[in-house]
């Protein structure tokens, strides 16, 4: 094989999302202050800045403040400002909404904004650009490069214009490696490269095991008489049982614009249970339905989120490079935020690695990064929801009163802690001690099947190319999860990729529906076998989101 081409950078950032940007725009920013050169770069395997953002979203202005204090004079898109929040509790048929006074601080919303998340970071890109940074969308970042003595010297991206079978089409190009002083990885929940850090550099040896969800999410355009711009609305109960975790939400933006979105623990244990179908049987109940009727949906996406919170957060530096965001698992499930943090990891990362390349190093640790975060108001704010996403395993009600009393009685001064033991691939129990699951048909109006929705995501790949969706084993679907779990892996997929389906001899087999993947991980993470290996296809394939 010929030599790769390369490129030499003194930070190169994977992942073009809130935190990696973030750290882009703080290493040029500290650059311009010292009067010093550095060199930055930032690899987006989406085929824009913005293209694979997904996210509910009312955003925390605090981090970005930090990071740009004109952010309103520069045009930043926060212009739907949080007016009220409504947080209700679902049965089948009724709801209970909670009174103000007795809203804890995590649900309450005075000064956000409900953002398109995707519009913010097509905007914090072009604060990016400004500043000098080099942005290469459309490259997916697919190997890490190591030195002799083991760090991380930089990442290459994966060769375009491979055939299904391996070999060279006409379009073949070889990727490119990016060497770097300090690689900064941003790629988002259970990154590809970030997964294989971990493992590599037992950064997790000393935490809690990572805990996810699904958050599946529409825009809708609705009927103006239902608009309601700064409205905000979250929901606990039907249709998840009391055993699940997960909650709801209804974000009203300007322009008659509605956000609709519902989050599921990946830790559920029914093998039967569909996140999509639970999402469009939501918007069914007589509280939600009125908001949709007449009207339009216009955008669908879904993605894993990393919820595990402090408790789970890997250590963050290795030789040669960091965890921002959620790669290292920022978000605050308490709050359902997670840009503020991943604006605010980049920034920290960013200052630890600009000092180390003032004082001529590269390719070691830096401690200064964690240090800093121990030392932040994210530790703090993350410190007091520490126990969120535990006390729902022991059921709904326990973690509604516990979180009242942490968040509200205690304002977060927890005398106590609630480690976790399990990964979520390890909670699936057997289909036959479960009970089914029988969704209703979708109705086409309020609600939809799983082919429609990847079709307004513009979701697209090649169909001759290795299938980025990869199985270490290609027994184990059939044999093992098929045979004990019921074939989970054809419901937790929101986007239609996985079906069993009977060969020429009438064996059931595993079919790969490759071209509809929405990247949003769940295979990867919930796989009970972990026989699931999501890797990045050709750079700028996937979902191209509208502002989700």
């Amino acid at each position: 094989m010929s030599q790769r081409e390369s490129m030499e950078y003194d930070v190169v950032v994977v992942g073009g999302g809130p935190a990696g940007l973030a750290t882009a725009i703080r290493l040029k920013q500290l650059a311009a202050e010292r009067g010093q050169e550095v060199s930055v770069c930032v690899l987006e395997k989406g085929g824009e800045i913005g293209a694979h953002i997904l996210s509910g979203a009312v955003m925390d202005p605090g981090a970005l403040t930090e990071l740009i204090p004109d952010w309103k004079d520069k045009g930043a898109p926060l212009d739907t400002p949080v007016t009220q929040d409504r947080f209700l509790f679902l049965t089948a048929t009724g709801s209970r909404a909670t009174p103000d006074w007795l809203l804890p601080s995590c649900f309450q919303n005075h000064g956000n904004y409900i953002v398109r998340l995707g519009d913010v970071t097509r905007w914090l890109g072009e604060q990016a650009e400004a500043l000098g940074v080099e942005i290469f969308p459309g490259f997916a970042a697919a190997e890490v490069l190591y030195g002799e003595n083991g760090a991380v010297i930089g990442v290459a991206t994966g060769d375009m214009g491979v055939a299904r079978d391996g070999s060279h089409t006409d379009h073949y190009q070889q990727g490119m490696e990016l060497h770097a002083r300090y690689t900064v990885f941003a790629e988002g929940s259970r990154g590809q490269l970030g997964r294989q850090l971990i493992e590599r550099f037992k950064l997790d040896a000393r935490s809690d095991p990572q805990s996810y969800g699904i958050g599946l999410k529409e825009l809708w355009e609705v009927d103006p008489s239902q608009s309601q711009p700064g409205l905000v609305v979250h929901t606990a109960g039907w249709p998840l049982d009391a055993d699940t975790y997960g909650g709801s939400f209804l974000y009203h933006l300007k322009d008659n614009l509605v956000a609709v979105g519902m989050v599921v623990g990946l830790d559920y244990a029914n093998p039967w249970l569909s996140p999509f179908d639970e999402f469009q049987r939501y918007k069914t109940h007589p509280a939600i339905r009125p908001t949709f009727e007449g009207g339009k949906r216009l955008a669908y996406g879904a993605r894993a989120i990393t919820a595990g919170g402090l408790l789970a957060l890997p250590k963050l530096d290795f030789p040669g490079g960091v965890l921002v965001g959620c790669e290292a698992g920022f978000l605050n499930a308490s709050r359902i935020k997670g840009s503020h943090a991943a604006i605010k990891s980049g920034m920290l990362a960013a200052e630890a690695a600009f000092d180390a390349l003032a004082a001529g190093r590269r390719h070691d640790e830096l401690p200064a990064y964690g240090a800093s975060f121990q030392a932040s108001w994210l530790h703090a704010e993350l410190n007091k929801a520490r126990n969120f996403k535990q006390w729902f395993k022991k059921g709904r009600t326990v973690a509604t009163v516990m979180t009242g009393i942490e968040q509200w009685l205690l304002r977060g001064n927890i005398p106590w802690t609630i480690h976790r033991s399990k990964p979520d691939h390890a909670c699936l129990q057997p289909a036959s001690e479960c009970a089914r699951i029988d969704y209703p048909k979708p109705d086409g109006k309020i609600t939809f099947d799983k082919l429609s929705s990847v079709f307004i995501s513009s979701t697209n790949h090649e169909e001759n190319q290795p299938v980025h969706l990869t199985l270490k084993d290609p027994s184990v679907p059939v044999a093992v999860n098929l045979a004990r779990y019921g074939g989970p892996e054809a419901r937790y997929c929101p986007a239609g990729v996985y079906e069993f389906v009977k060969d020429d001899h009438g064996q059931d087999k595993l079919q790969i529906n490759a071209q509809n993947c929405v990247h949003c991980k769940t295979c990867d993470i919930k796989d009970p076998m972990q026989n699931i290996v999501w890797v990045a296809p050709q750079g700028g394939e996937g979902p191209v989101y509208n502002g989700l």
